[in-house]
């Protein structure tokens, strides 16, 4: 695994700055040309920060775990695939999920910043390689 540690810190960083709502934070960690994209069974997503951010303040997070299962470094580009499970209430719906997700994130002058993320939900039972 690449530099491990850089991403493992990111990803703590961002799941911290998530459940505490931490507007500053995340926009610290993230991209200004962040993209979420997800495949879900009503389709494909496709949310920008502004959007994402958005959609947080109506999430009610009961728990979220990430686990960073890999990591590559290239020059200034990490790309990390991260193994995540959370419970969150969504515009009164219970999402309790499980998703594979990989993350780019970018040296953005000295700082490091999340630009996409990938989320693709794993189904009960299916065991991930690691």
């Amino acid at each position: 695994m690449a530099d491990a540690v850089t991403i493992q810190t990111l990803e703590r960083e961002w799941r911290e700055a998530l459940l505490a709502k931490d507007e500053a934070s995340l926009r610290r960690l993230i991209h200004p040309h962040f993209k979420l994209v997800g495949i879900r069974p009503s389709g494909s997503v496709a949310v920008d920060l502004d959007g994402w951010i958005e959609a947080l303040k109506k999430m009610d997070i009961a728990s979220l775990d990430v686990t960073v299962m890999d990591c590559e470094q290239f020059d200034a580009v990490m790309v990390g695939t991260i193994d995540a499970t959370w419970q969150v209430r969504y515009l009164g719906q219970l999402i309790d999920e499980r998703v594979l997700l990989t993350d780019v994130w970018v040296d953005n002058d000295g700082q490091w910043q999340v630009v996409r993320r990938h989320s693709s939900p794993v189904p009960h039972g299916v065991e991930i390689e690691r």
